[in-house]
């Protein structure tokens, strides 16, 4: 494999043709099947646009016959892939669990209540690695105290909120297999129905509907969202309504429903005037969350000049994390991408994501696609075309330099 082949090798649309080519199916066929130009096709394969999208992703995957995560997973060149021993661990304990024999320790639960708060504080603030440390035991510990009888009211709660914010989307964050992620989901689930309060079920079909929405699954995680509601009658219910209205018009913006996209973003603007900047559940619901939440359905649906222009008109430092900060900059970088002229702006946009928090570019596949394609069209030997070398070989998307 030549350099120019690895380089590629590294992004989707390589992948893509490479299994396409394995099942004997022409561009046309697949391009059809997706509901696409073949040269939009072509110039996905060959890395000329980023394949960024979850309607995209989901048509082609469908079209070749594969789940959307073989599309999507992270390649070896990828900074800290592999399952790893940090997931190998949770994985086990969540089996562990599952068989109802989770083998931790019967834990005080203002102990307990102290261990989780502490990991949502590390994963909101980016430190993946100690998070991987701390989960397989926490999980373990909360489960086994629970299984004893005691606080279960109490402990019900904090397995909802530790499975939804901490498990599943740090297995997401580590490029885990999807249904690693929904075993999480799944025992968020059966802790909410089993608690029984209104807002851990609406929790807990957060959750579900993310991970739904992630495998392509449109329909399903419509059904989840529509399966709940969460009375508004404290300020905490109404932040998370509100971040449920954002995942309603997300799911419809990557379900090609351009009609069912404003309705819930509006509703939830009306509860974030409320609200005003909040982070109950660690959601960071607010003002600022719901302009990034319209950055998402203008990305999903291919308008980028409104991603850019709501970008533009949103304060980023009010955001209550790093990881919020970080995917505000991402994703205004992954709009700049497409505007004519405004590729080194994206370049820079992408930097100050990275210096947050270099995870959210080195590992999400939609920010690897976007570093991929400004390759092909930022000059090298610019101030930008060095700067975007730089994140791309920090990325594994380029040989690092010798000598």
């Amino acid at each position: 494999m030549n350099p120019e082949e690895r380089q590629q090798a590294r992004m989707i649309g390589w992948r893509l043709q490479r299994i396409r080519e394995d099942r004997d199916k022409s561009l046309r066929v697949i391009a059809g099947l997706a509901g696409m130009s073949t040269t939009m096709l072509w110039r996905i394969e060959h890395g000329l646009r980023g394949l960024d999208s979850r309607a995209e992703v989901a048509a082609l995957a469908n079209a070749l016959g594969i789940s959307p995560s073989e599309l999507t997973r992270l390649p070896a060149s990828a900074p800290g892939n592999g399952e790893g021993a940090a997931v190998t661990a949770v994985r086990r304990a969540l089996i562990a669990v599952t068989r109802e024999d989770p083998a931790g320790q019967v834990i005080p639960v203002e102990v307990l209540r102290n261990r989780v708060a502490a990991l949502m504080g590390t994963k909101a603030e980016g430190d993946y690695e100690q998070v991987g440390s701390d989960l397989p035991g926490l999980i373990r510990d909360l489960h086994t105290s629970m299984a004893a009888g005691q606080h279960v009211t109490e402990l019900l709660t904090m397995v909802v909120v530790l499975h939804v914010q901490g498990t599943q989307a740090w297995l997401g964050d580590m490029g885990a297999s999807m249904d690693l992620g929904w075993q999480a989901a799944v025992l968020a689930r059966r802790a909410a129905r089993e608690h029984g309060g209104s807002e851990l079920v609406g929790l807990a079909a957060f959750g579900a509907a993310n991970g739904l929405l992630a495998a392509g699954d449109f329909d399903t995680a419509q059904a989840e969202l529509d399966s709940v509601i969460v009375p508004t009658t404290t300020g905490q219910a109404e932040q998370l309504a509100g971040m449920l209205a954002l995942s309603q018009s997300l799911v419809a913006a990557a379900d090609k429903r351009p009609e069912d996209i404003a309705a819930p973003l509006d509703h939830a603007a009306e509860l974030a005037a409320r609200t005003g900047e909040g982070n109950a559940f660690g959601l960071g619901f607010g003002p600022t969350n719901v302009g990034m939440w319209r950055m998402s359905a203008a990305l999903e649906t291919h308008d980028h000049p409104r991603a850019v222009s709501v970008a533009e008109g949103l304060r980023p430092e009010l955001l209550p994390t790093a990881e919020r900060q970080a995917a505000y900059w991402t994703d205004y970088g992954r709009g700049l991408a497409r505007i004519r002229g405004r590729q080194d702006d994206a370049v820079r946009a992408l930097h100050k994501a990275e210096l947050i928090l270099p995870a959210r570019v080195h590992r999400r596949p939609f920010a690897r696609e976007v570093i991929g394609e400004l390759l092909t069209r930022v000059r090298r030997d610019s101030s930008a075309g060095r700067e975007l070398a730089g994140i791309a070989s920090r990325a594994g998307l380029l040989e690092q330099p010798t000598g």
